[in-house]
Parts: C-alpha cells; structure tokens; sequence
C-alpha cells in the first residue's frame, strides 16, 4: 500500500513539474552556498566567520554574538545620516523578500519562515556592510573617536578580521541588497557601481576601479578584481597562437614542471604587465605571472574562492586553474624564492617553506576542468621544456649544477681534459719540429 501511494505522489509530481526555462531561473537565483562537508573537512576554519556573521547561515552563532551590539548601533548611525525613514528601506526590500531568500541555496525554511524576521536580517547586516566599507574609504566622524569598531584603533584591531570574514562564501549578503539600501540613501543617485566601486576599494585598495556591473555579492566583486581583462591585443595573439597550434604528443602529459626545473630548462619568470589572472603569458622562454601578495588570509580567500566556482554553476574555473597551475610550479621553498626573487610573489608569512605548503594545500581533493583557462599556456610551457637543447640543458644543471662538489668535480674534468689536450697538442707539434 505504501508503495502504491508513492507511486501516484511520484506520477503527480511529474504532472505538476515547470517547464525548463522555469528551473532554469529558479537555479540561476541561487549564489550563496553552504559548502559541502566534504570540502571543509581539510580545513573547517578557512570557511567559517570568526568575529562576524552576514546573512542567516552563521546568524545567532556564540562566537559571533558579541558583533551584534555594533550592527544595531551601526545601523542607528546610518540612518541618522541618511536622513531616510527606516520605513523607506524596508518597503524597498520588502519587493524583493523572495528574491533574496531564493539567493541562499539550503536555507531553512523553518526558521526563516518569518519574512519580516529575514528582511530585519537582511537591513541590519546589509547596513552594518555599507558602513563598514565607507569606514576604510574615509573617517566616519559620526562615531566616537574610542569607538570599538570605526575608530583608528578599530581599522587596526577589527576591520581587517572582518573583512576575511566578509570573503567567506558561507557569510555573504546579495548584493542587490546593497544596491537597494545605497539607491534609497542616495535618492536614486547611486548605481550599482558606486557600491562594487566601495567593495573594491574595501577588499582591494590598490586594484584600479573598474565596471562590473550587476554582481552577486562581496566576493563575486572581489573575484571579477582578480580577473580583469588583459588588453584586447594580447589576447587576439593568444587567440592566434591556439589556432595556429601545431599538434603534438604532449598534451596528455598535465603536470607542468616546478619553477626550478623549468630554470634550468631556460625559461625565465617575469611580472606580468597587469595584476590580473587572466595575464598568464609564455612566449620565447619568458613565462609572465601576475604579482601575488601571500599573507595570513590567503589561504581562506583562495578556498572560498575556489568553492564559489565549484558550486555556481557559469561562473568559470580562472581563479581554480590558476592555483592548479601554482601548485605544480611550486613544489618547494626553492621554488618559491625562485618566484620571489622575480618579484611574483611578496611573501607575507615570513617562511618560503609555509607559501609552498599553502598553494600544495589548496588543490587538495579538487578535480580541474579539462577545459581550464591555462591549459594552452601549460602545453606551450611542456613543449618548449621537451625541446633537444633546453632537455640537455636542464639535464646538465640538474646533474652538474646543484651539488658544489658536482660542480668542483666537472671543473676538474674540463681542466685535466684541456691539460690533455695541450699536451696532446705540444708533443705533435715537438714532433713535427723533429
């Protein structure tokens, strides 16, 4: 009996299923996630906020309840500022509840049954943000010099906990809501661009401003800061060179060698002219990095970001395939003061040894697109290392160059070889004087 009612349920949600183009908008709303067990397991710290929580995910969590006090207060000063009735934001939202709730992927339906609990929620957290990344642009004099957050002492001692936080995949707000809440404040003479502008500057002082356009929140801005378009000629010869490919036996071979090794094969590092993932370049020996700056964050930040690229479907493998191709170049803390000493990585944790664990850590359990952004600059790197002479070369100093005594020992073999040869030469030529 039970089989049979399980049977018609089944045959009646077939009946009442939507159309494609129906669940193709339902999966498009979805941009924050909750991250797999199965990648949080190697590190459960990198994915979970420690001094705040924004959106519901992590909301009412202990570790984080001391930061509410400063969201109330923070809202208060927000709206004495803007000068706008609370009223004003919260039928702006209000439009868009669904919308919103939809963005979360396994949120629970139970607790958030409430709308009017989600939109307070969403205001609350979505203010606190805005203040947070007008704070690091400019003195927010409202506040109390002592303040615990938006003082001097608070940019030193908070802020910067609260911006790795910030840019943890799980800890996101849409980013419509800040759009919202800027569009009200302002009157509507504030774009989309106004806020990415504010997060760039917030999360990437030194990246210049660019247009992004609509985005989904705080690190879909910060990941399209890392992906900035390489200019438009370097990219059609990139395009040319990978339909002028000749074919060849080494694209089966996906490990590309450690920088080391690829130095002693003849390839040079340099910076690329722009700081983007995107300009990864091989030409004539000369392999072109983007300068990266490694310090106590990184490690959170490239995690998250390599889970938002596993989960969202569309939004590309750049930032995956980047650290992939890092990964196999970096093997060791030798590698790592190779890159160093170009000027690629600015090495912020102090040991070369603990930059080379981080990159060999970040791979861990994740498989890459066999259709990743770097394959073509990989291939062009394994070809050229393949060639006769850079193969002998990279044979020679590997053999002859590493160990300083295989060096005193091939000296001493040239010079009793040239001893021989100039004794060789001096007695045909006593002989030919006889």
């Amino acid at each position: 009996m039970e089989e049979l009612d399980w049977i018609i349920e089944v045959d009646g949600e077939v009946e009442t299923m939507v159309d494609s183009e129906i669940e193709r908008e339902h999966w498009m709303q979805r941009s924050i996630y909750r991250i797999p067990i199965n990648f949080t397991d190697l590190n459960k710290k990198a994915y979970m906020p420690q001094v705040v929580s924004f959106g519901p995910y992590h909301h009412g969590e202990d570790h984080v309840k001391p930061m509410e006090e400063h969201k109330q207060r923070a809202l208060l000063h927000f709206l004495r500022r803007s000068r706008q009735p609370l009223e004003s934001f919260v039928e702006a939202l209000a439009k868009d509840l669904q919308r919103l709730k939809d963005c979360y992927d396994l949120l629970d339906d139970q607790r958030w049954h409430d709308d009017e609990e989600f939109l307070q929620l969403m205001i609350v957290d979505g203010c606190f943000m805005l203040e947070i990344l007008c704070s690091a642009n400019h003195t927010m004099e409202d506040y109390a010099e002592n303040d615990p957050v938006f003082s001097n002492h608070g940019k030193i001692h908070i802020i910067p906990f609260i911006k790795r936080d910030m840019l943890m995949l799980e800890n996101q707000l849409p980013m419509h809501v800040l759009y919202r809440l800027v569009s009200v404040d302002s009157n509507g003479t504030k774009d989309e661009e106004y806020v990415n502008n504010l997060v760039l500057k917030f999360c990437s002082p030194n990246t210049p401003l660019s247009c992004f356009g609509s985005c989904l929140h705080v690190l879909d801005v910060y990941r399209k800061s890392l992906l900035r378009d390489v200019p438009d000629g370097r990219r059609q010869q990139r395009r040319h060179r990978r339909r002028s490919r000749v074919p060849d036996h080494e694209d089966g071979d996906d490990i590309i060698r450690s920088a080391m090794e690829l130095n002693e094969a003849g390839i040079w590092f340099k910076k690329s002219k722009i700081d983007s993932l995107k300009d990864i370049t091989f030409r004539e020996g000369i392999l072109n990095l983007p300068v990266i700056i490694v310090d106590d964050a990184s490690e959170s930040l490239f995690l998250n970001l390599i889970a938002f690229e596993r989960l969202h479907v569309g939004a590309g493998n750049e930032v995956t395939s980047y650290i992939f191709f890092m990964d196999n170049i970096i093997d060791s803390e030798k590698d790592v003061a190779l890159l160093h000493s170009a000027g690629i990585i600015q090495n912020a944790l102090g040991s070369d040894k603990a930059v080379a664990r981080m990159f060999n850590s970040l791979s861990e359990d994740i498989t890459l697109d066999p259709e990743n952004s770097l394959d073509e600059v990989r291939k062009m790197v394994n070809r050229y290392c393949r060639k006769a002479w850079n193969e002998w070369r990279a044979n020679l100093i590997h053999t002859y160059f590493r160990n300083p005594w295989a060096i005193l020992s091939l000296i001493a073999v040239i010079f009793l070889f040239a001893l021989t040869i100039v004794q060789t030469v001096y007695s045909i030529l006593s002989v030919y004087k006889n």
